[in-house]
């Protein structure tokens, strides 16, 4: 799948992204308002991925569904991200978006760089459970929570919104950090505090995905610094029953999309399996 936030800001990219191989696209954050996000720099490598804070820009829900609409009968199995700051404003996108040719939702109750919305919701296991059941209550379509790492018990939420209703988890959204350039004393963000995605987050993604898949009876799908083959196993094992691409379409482009998949089916192959769900938690044998 790929990742929210990544290049699902138009039709077209979202499109590409399934052309090339991407079993599914999450599309990029949107909100009840346009929100113009953060001035730049929102966006700067560092060695182990990347750091953002673009902000959650967005054209608002009115304008985001008119842009969904000229995908009405394509095949495309995109799924809308949405954030807001309470149980209302979710419901009332949601609602927006009954009318829009979409697959389903994914909460972004993760968000780690902007007030109001995020972590700063997705903190609250009662609110979270609320909000879900909120969403469910105008939709028959799957909806998804996306769960920050950036709390005391990613457990506990994945928990809560399983109670609201939640039919899958997304795990991991980013991790609080920044940088600082040492020239110039300042940090590099003009937010100075972003979201770490890449390679080095994929140790906590695995964790949280591992102890998530156990303790709920939902699917599980894993995100964060999957950039081969390898990788997306290696989520599988732990409990995850998709995976999500972004920040590697930086460095490999949309080839990555296939690429994962032939690994995948060949890593099948050589160890005697017949399908993607046989390595589904395996993990928890050990």
């Amino acid at each position: 799948m790929l990742a929210s936030g990544v290049l699902g800001v138009t039709p077209d990219l979202l499109l590409r992204a399934f052309e090339a191989g991407a079993g599914a696209v999450v599309a990029k954050s949107v909100g009840v308002s346009p929100r113009e996000g953060y001035r730049n720099p929102t966006v700067v490598g560092v060695c182990c991925g990347y750091l953002n804070a673009i902000g959650l820009a967005n054209p608002g829900i009115s304008e985001f569904a008119e842009e969904m609409r000229v995908l009405a009968g394509s095949r495309l199995p995109v799924f809308a991200s949405l954030f807001g700051s309470n149980e209302k404003e979710f419901s009332e996108i949601a609602t927006t978006l009954e009318s829009v040719d979409v697959k389903g939702y994914e909460l972004n109750l993760s968000c780690p760089h902007v007030k109001g919305v995020g972590t700063e919701v997705g903190q609250d296991p009662a609110l979270v459970a609320r909000i879900v059941s909120g969403v469910k209550q105008v939709t028959r379509r799957p909806v998804v929570v996306k769960v920050s790492p950036n709390v005391d018990d990613i457990v506990a939420i994945a928990e809560a919104a399983a109670e609201g209703g939640a039919d899958g988890i997304t795990a991991i959204n980013t991790l609080r950090a920044m940088t600082i350039d040492v020239e110039t004393y300042r940090p590099i963000l003009s937010n100075r505090i972003g979201g770490l995605s890449g390679p080095a987050i994929r140790p906590v993604a695995i964790r949280c995905v591992y102890e998530i898949s156990k303790a709920v009876d939902i699917p599980v799908v894993g995100c964060g610094g999957v950039t081969n083959w390898s990788d997306a196993v290696e989520f599988l094992l732990a409990g995850a029953s998709a995976v999500q691409v972004g920040s590697a379409l930086a460095t490999r482009g949309y080839r990555v999309f296939k690429e994962i998949s032939a690994g995948l089916l060949s890593y099948l192959d050589r160890h005697g399996f017949a399908r993607v769900e046989d390595l589904v938690g395996l993990s928890h044998s050990y």
